[in-house]
């Protein structure tokens, strides 16, 4: 089959032809529907190396953690589903043994240190391929949704819900505002969001106009970057600033905007794996103001997540490619050039 492959570091993926994957005991092998391409991916294979980033990402392996398919096969001991049926992949894989695991919380695996792998298409085969093999207790079933657009949901959809999901009592309530910082893939499913789970007033900022255009379709009350950012969004505040801030870029400057327009007991939760630094001092931020950062989410969540997209309350923004031009989505990507997700649909459309 083909599949596009990470084989080294600080060098572009290749596409080439391997070797069909076979599923083990407990796993199952899906026909991919569609994979997301996403900004880690870049990160790993041009900003990673030996020194830099997690041991497990070491190269070669298969590419692609966000994934949907249809089940192809069924591995030994597999049982309750069925061929056929459409599924979203959960991909964060830890040992299934530990505390954060057994709450379906993969991602903070006590044991991570010691897992050959951190999540498929991360360290282990994942669905930038005809095929990929997952395990049966990663699949999300899909019903009777179009399994191809949903593909991101399982990253871009679950990690800005989690870092909802962890802000919602600062936004219970009246009269309560949320700030979006960033509108790319993860931003613009975030608006949709936080429109669906609370009643807060959704600000988004972005220097893109066709960004800040497509989240003003969504609820958002939008405001560009510049000079008098800052000072326009807390006007829209009333001059109180955010209940609840969310930063998809996480540099420097955007981390600071967020805790500028903090106000008393609010929470800022940094998203964006940009590595910037905030200086904190006790009367640079507001009051009981917390800032956290986040990663990805768990599974139990990526099932809320597929609840909203089939009751339509979220929609992911995507233009979609054939696998022979995977690599082309991925350039687009590095290059900014994309306005949705970028999804590799290795069988079409349908």
């Amino acid at each position: 089959m083909r599949a596009v492959v990470f084989e080294q570091w600080k060098t572009e993926p290749v596409l080439k032809e391997v070797e069909r994957p076979t599923p083990g005991p407990g796993e199952v092998l899906l026909k991919v529907a569609g994979a997301g391409a996403c900004h880690s991916d870049v990160a790993v294979y041009r900003d990673f190396d030996e020194q830099h980033g997690p041991p497990q990402l070491k190269p070669s392996y298969v590419l692609g953690h966000e994934n949907s398919g249809w089940v192809e096969e069924l591995g030994p001991g597999v049982k309750g589903i069925e061929t056929g049926d459409a599924f979203l992949v959960y991909g964060p894989i830890g040992c299934q043994h530990c505390a954060p695991c057994s709450r379906g919380q993969d991602t903070y695996c006590d044991n991570a240190a010691a897992m050959p792998y951190l999540a498929s298409g991360l360290g282990r085969d994942g669905g930038m391929a005809e095929y990929v093999a997952v395990p049966a207790r990663n699949l999300v079933p899909l019903g009777d949704a179009d399994p191809v657009a949903a593909a991101p949901l399982s990253d871009a959809g679950l990690t800005p819900y989690h870092a909802i999901k962890t802000a919602l009592p600062a936004l219970a309530g009246g009269g309560r505002h949320a700030l979006v910082i960033g509108l790319g893939g993860l931003g613009q499913i975030a608006v949709q969001i936080l429109t669906a789970l609370t009643g807060a007033t959704v600000i988004a900022t972005d220097t893109k106009p066709d960004a800040m255009a497509r989240a003003e379709k969504h609820g958002a009350v939008t405001v560009p970057g510049g000079p008098d950012q800052a000072a326009r969004i807390r006007e829209l505040t009333g001059g109180r600033g955010v209940d609840a801030a969310f930063d998809f870029v996480g540099v420097a400057p955007t981390i600071q905007l967020a805790a500028s327009l903090a106000r008393t007991r609010s929470r800022i939760v940094v998203v964006g794996i940009a590595g910037g630094v905030y200086e904190w001092n006790f009367y640079g931020i507001a009051y009981e103001a917390q800032l956290s950062s986040t990663y990805w989410g768990t599974i139990e969540e990526l099932y809320e997540v597929v609840a909203l997209y089939r009751n339509g309350q979220i929609t992911p923004e995507n233009e979609y490619y054939p696998l022979d031009d995977a690599l082309t989505a991925y350039r687009r990507l590095e290059a900014g050039e994309l306005t949705g997700r970028a999804v590799v649909a290795p069988h079409g459309r349908g």
